[in-house]
C-alpha cells in the first residue's frame, strides 16, 4: 500500500522547478528563505496559513526538538524552526520529497536546524521518548491503521510531550470527489469521522487537551480557493510546483468535497501521559 501512496505524490526535479519559479517572480538574485518558499512548500490544505494556526496550537519553544510526521518537502519544518528557534526532524514516505527537502534545507541555511528522514509513519525510524512536541498535517488520510500511527507518535514523544494534528476527516455525505490532494481514488483514501478520530487518539494512549471541528472556520477560504482555481487557474507560486498541474483539479475537488459535506476538518492537541 505504501508504494501506491508514494507513487501518488512522487514527481522528479522538484527543486529546479521551484528555483526557476522563484527567480521569475522574485528576481534572479532573490534570497531563498523559508518565507520566500512559503507560498509553495507547505504541501497541505491552506498552506502557510494552516501551518501558522497549527503552530499556535503546538506552541513550540526555543531549544526544543520537534517532530514533523509527513514532512513533505520540508516547508513547515523550516518555517517552524526559523520562527521558534527549535530543531525539527521531519519524516516522509516519499523519497523525492525527502531529497528536495534536504536540498532546500541547505539552500535556506537551515540544514543545522532541520533534519529529514525517509520513513513510514507506522514505523518511525526514531528512538522512543526523544521529542518534546510533534505535529502532523493532512497525513493520516493515507493511513488505514490510524491507531498504529498515533501509537508511534506516542512512542517517540517524551512523557508530557504533545502532538498537534490537522486532519481531513469523513463527512456525512459520502466519499470525496476524486482525485483529491491525498489520493487519486478511494484505494488510498482512508477517511474516518471526527468522532472516530477522537476515539482513536484516546485508544492509542493520549490524553485529550483540545479537540475541535474546524470545517466551518476554513470553509470560506476553501470556497475562495476553488473559485480562483476555476476562473484564474494556478498562481505563479504554489504546490503545483511540487506535484504538477494536476494540483488545480485536486484543489477544486478538495474544496467541493468540504462544501458538500463529503469531508470535514479537525484540529487536535493531545498529550503523552507522564
Amino acid at each position: 500500500m505504501s508504494g501506491r501512496v508514494e507513487d501518488h505524490y512522487a514527481n522528479p526535479d522538484i527543486v529546479p522547478r521551484i528555483l526557476a519559479a522563484l527567480r521569475q517572480v522574485n528576481g534572479a538574485d532573490a534570497a531563498v528563505t523559508p518565507d520566500a518558499l512559503a507560498p509553495l512548500d507547505h504541501f497541505h490544505g491552506r498552506g502557510v496559513v494552516a501551518t501558522r494556526e497549527m503552530a499556535a496550537v503546538l506552541q513550540p519553544q526555543a531549544g526544543e526538538h520537534v517532530l514533523d510526521i509527513g514532512s513533505g518537502i520540508g516547508g513547515p519544518a523550516r518555517w517552524i524552526a526559523s520562527r521558534f528557534g527549535c530543531r525539527v526532524t521531519g519524516v516522509d514516505l516519499t523519497q523525492a520529497f525527502c531529497d528536495a527537502a534536504i536540498e532546500l534545507n541547505a539552500l535556506t541555511g537551515m540544514a543545522d536546524r532541520v533534519r529529514i528522514l525517509q520513513g513510514n509513519a507506522l514505523a518511525l525510524p526514531l528512538p522512543g521518548d526523544a521529542f518534546d512536541r510533534a505535529y502532523s498535517q493532512n497525513v493520516v488520510m493515507n493511513i488505514a491503521d490510524k491507531r498504529a500511527m498515533y501509537r508511534e507518535a506516542l512512542r517517540v514523544l517524551k512523557p508530557g510531550g504533545v502532538l498537534a494534528l490537522s486532519n481531513v476527516c469523513a463527512g456525512p455525505n459520502g466519499d470525496p470527489y476524486f482525485p483529491v490532494p491525498w489520493a487519486a481514488t478511494a484505494a488510498t483514501s482512508f477517511l474516518v469521522t471526527p468522532a472516530a478520530t477522537h476515539d482513536d487518539l484516546l485508544a492509542a494512549g493520549f490524553e485529550m487537551v483540545d479537540f475541535r471541528e474546524t470545517t466551518q472556520s476554513v470553509l470560506a477560504d476553501q470556497i475562495k480557493d476553488r473559485q480562483r482555481m476555476e476562473t484564474r487557474g494556478l498562481p505563479p507560486l504554489g504546490i503545483h510546483l511540487i506535484i504538477g498541474d494536476r494540483a488545480r483539479q485536486y484543489r477544486i475537488n478538495s474544496a467541493r468535497s468540504l462544501e458538500d459535506g463529503r469531508t470535514a476538518t479537525i484540529e487536535a492537541l493531545v498529550r503523552k501521559p507522564g
